[in-house]
């Protein structure tokens, strides 16, 4: 028997057959259960489909990364999150799941399919839909519970609910097979364009205004393949496949898109949203765009030079921007800085003056600094949006008291040495008002107080940008900043303008104090726009406590030594106690909660508006904020006249109000539609305007009785005016 089985085990093949064995029992003994990240395939003769994670088990970093995993058989495809001209979208229900937040599909860059005339978008092949999500409980088990409703289509089309499941274990686990194919189609996912060459130079429509042409242009820093781009706008209009131009050896394309509407109604696409994704092979850029109407794109100079057109717009905008109602609570600043240059060295006035110009352009490019990121996060964004956060209320609140007890002589600012070696300072004052940092500082803090309004040729300015790339952007706001430092620039270039001044003295103390007083107004009303965001309990504790810093630096004011510190401790203490106060008294209002005030007026409800319009009605919208200075003089000086507010409580004339105090998504959605970042923004609707007027920033009785004529669909705000009290 021995000697039959040695001469088996001698046969070569029976030899192979057993070390095959001898291995795969190793593998097995040694390896976890095969698919550990991967839920099982869901089979069909056209597609299949699993639910895949990139690491074994649910971590502990708070975050999922997973992946909806389709292999098509050749021929058939599914589609993409806009499905063109038929279909239905993929998507994901993610019911039933445990311990799972906020799970969202980040599409890869999808193929065009053009059949019998239509212009469809989605996958074939193989294709991973990555998936973001979070755990609820960090440190649990996570069960994914997913059904796949998609449409698998060729000849014909077949749709598909299929359940797929997925359990993750809790602990640290190991990356998985699978992660690095979830890895390679997240590379796919469109962004900005600036990773991979690719960037927007403008989106015009031209032609008739029913159905006009939309051309959009494209730089790329290596030739084009296959040039595309998908259009996601308004339901009621058709976007046709693009005819393609390509200039500067391939690396320009314009993108000529017809429109049609699919619905027989008024609308036109003039100032509505679009997405536009413009696709190369494998290369995706996503971009917002408003639509609008110019000149064609034909000459491969032409954006350039409308580019340069909205500078000169940014620049006019900024230098106008002194002149708005939002500045007069910075005026003490600038004038302060005046007053402190009478009798200096020439050469000390004009340092000082570059140096204030230095601190507004420094804080509009933190400012563009601050969009850019945010719009990369996907979150909406505008002019002025800063001081919708009680935060950044309750700092700008320390920030202009702390220079209003500066001016009271509460304490001094003492600068570093290589500081008061840029800068000669004037004996016997030692506020910190004539070093260059404290110039710079004071055109800083003028910006930013500066920002919740908006001037004329401004918001075209803002609007522009922020539907641009991170270049754009910055590019604007350093022209609008530029705009509003030309004052200075200029005293800076002529500095005999400021050395006339009396040489300070001691009427500078009493100048001091009418200033900070000035200043301290400033905060009251910080202070009440921060009692509408989180209540007045919040906002009145932190008066409570800035008053009290004020005290401590008064009364330590001559200390030195332990009580010197013991003072500055207290302020600091007092300080971040001021900084708690909006997370634990209060929690910013929805807007859509906050009671109107006026009876007449009602919240602003953009569906609503083209159902009043059709009644014959007029609706006039008024967004507004109580941070918006100039909203509030808008409301003074012409919607609280008593000939407005007659018109606007007449029986044809619905008043909407949208309060822009805190952040809401819907009225931010609601401005972009007009191409509009900041407020005050105020619009006309009616029979003769259905898709709304928009009127200027600054308001006057007559543009607003005129806006209500043309879209009464009369000549005349008399006549307007006539047909209002009929009916």
């Amino acid at each position: 028997m021995n000697k039959t089985c040695q001469s088996i085990r001698d046969l070569p093949g029976i030899r192979a057959i057993i070390t095959l064995m001898v291995l795969l029992g190793f593998l097995t003994a040694f390896s976890g259960p095969a698919e550990a990240a991967a839920s099982p395939w869901v089979i069909h003769d056209e597609a299949r489909v699993r639910l895949i994670a990139a690491a074994d088990t649910a971590g502990k970093a708070g975050d999922l990364n997973l992946g909806i995993h389709f292999e098509m058989e050749p021929g058939w495809k599914i589609n993409w999150r806009f499905v063109g001209d038929a279909g239905v979208p993929t998507s994901v229900d993610w019911t039933g799941s445990d311990n799972l937040l906020r799970p969202e599909i980040i599409w890869p860059v999808p193929l065009r399919f053009s059949i019998f005339g239509l212009e469809t978008f989605g996958y074939s092949g193989e294709v991973v839909l990555p998936i973001k999500a979070e755990v609820e409980r960090r440190g649990e088990a996570v069960t994914l519970h997913a059904t796949v409703k998609y449409l698998v289509c060729k000849d014909i089309c077949i749709p598909h609910d299929d359940v797929v499941r997925l359990d993750l274990p809790p602990g640290v686990g190991t990356p998985s097979p699978e992660g690095d194919l979830i890895s390679r189609f997240q590379d796919l996912v469109p962004g900005d364009g600036s990773a991979i060459g690719l960037s927007l130079e403008d989106a015009v429509l031209t032609g008739p205004l029913a159905e006009p042409l939309l051309q959009v242009a494209v730089r790329s820093t290596v030739p084009f393949d296959t040039p595309d781009v998908i259009i996601e706008g308004p339901p009621e209009f058709n976007f046709g496949k693009p005819e393609i131009r390509l200039e500067a050896d391939g690396r320009r394309a314009i993108l000529s898109v017809a429109t049609a509407k699919s619905l027989s109604n008024d609308s036109v696409l003039e100032g509505k949203r679009l997405v536009l994704t413009v696709t190369d092979g494998q290369r995706g850029m996503e971009q917002t765009v408003i639509a609008r109407f110019a000149s064609p794109l034909t000459v491969s100079g032409s954006p350039a030079s409308a580019f340069l057109g909205i500078l000169g717009l940014a620049l006019l905008g900024g230098l106008i921007l002194n002149l708005m109602p939002c500045v007069l609570p910075v005026l003490s600043m600038k004038l302060l800085s005046v007053v402190s240059q009478g009798g200096r060295a020439r050469r000390d006035v004009r340092m000082s003056f570059v140096a204030s110009a230095a601190g507004i352009l420094f804080s509009f490019l933190v400012l563009a600094g601050g969009l850019v990121a945010l719009k990369a996060g996907g979150v909406a964004v505008g002019w002025g949006i800063q001081f919708q956060q009680p935060l950044f209320l309750v700092a700008m609140a320390l920030l202009v008291t702390l220079f209003a007890y500066n001016l009271f002589g509460f304490f001094e600012i003492a600068m570093p040495g290589w500081v008061g070696s840029l800068d000669a300072r004037a004996a016997g004052h030692g506020t910190g008002t004539h070093s260059l940092a404290g110039h710079f500082m004071t055109g800083a803090l003028a910006t930013l107080l500066a920002t919740p309004c908006s001037a004329p040729f401004l918001g075209t300015a803002v609007g522009f940008a922020l539907a641009r790339g991170a270049g754009e952007i910055f590019l604007i706001f350093a022209a609008l900043g530029l705009g509003l430092a030309l004052p200075y620039l200029l005293v800076a270039a002529v500095p005999g303008l400021a050395m006339r001044l009396p040489r300070p003295g001691a009427w500078m103390v009493i100048v001091r104090r009418i200033l900070g007083l000035a200043l301290m107004a400033t905060t009251v009303w910080l202070l009440s726009v921060l009692s509408v965001q989180v209540g007045p309990p919040a906002a009145i504790v932190a008066g409570i406590l800035l008053l009290a810093i004020g005290l401590t630096l008064w009364v330590g004011r001559d200390g030195r030594g332990l009580q010197r510190r013991a003072g500055l401790g207290l302020t600091a203490l007092l300080a971040v106690s001021v900084f708690a106060l909006p997370a634990s008294l209060g929690m910013p209002q929805d807007p859509a909660s906050r009671s109107v005030t006026v009876d007449y007026w009602l919240p602003l409800d953009a569906p609503e508006i083209p159902l009043r319009v059709a009644e014959g009605k007029l609706v006039f919208v008024d967004v507004t904020a109580d941070w918006c200075i100039t909203c509030q003089a808008n409301k003074k000086l012409v919607l609280d006249r008593a000939e407005i507010v007659e018109r606007l409580t007449s029986e044809n004339v619905v008043a909407m109000r949208g309060d822009w105090t805190s952040p809401s998504d819907e009225i931010m959605r609601y401005l972009e539609g007009f191409g509009r970042y900041g407020i005050p923004f105020n619009a006309v609707y009616g029979p003769g305007a259905p898709n709304g007027i928009a009127l200027p920033e600054l308001l006057t009785v007559n543009t607003v009785m005129d806006a209500l004529g043309r879209a009464a669909g009369n000549g005349s705000a008399d006549t307007a005016g006539l047909n209002n009290k009929g009916d």
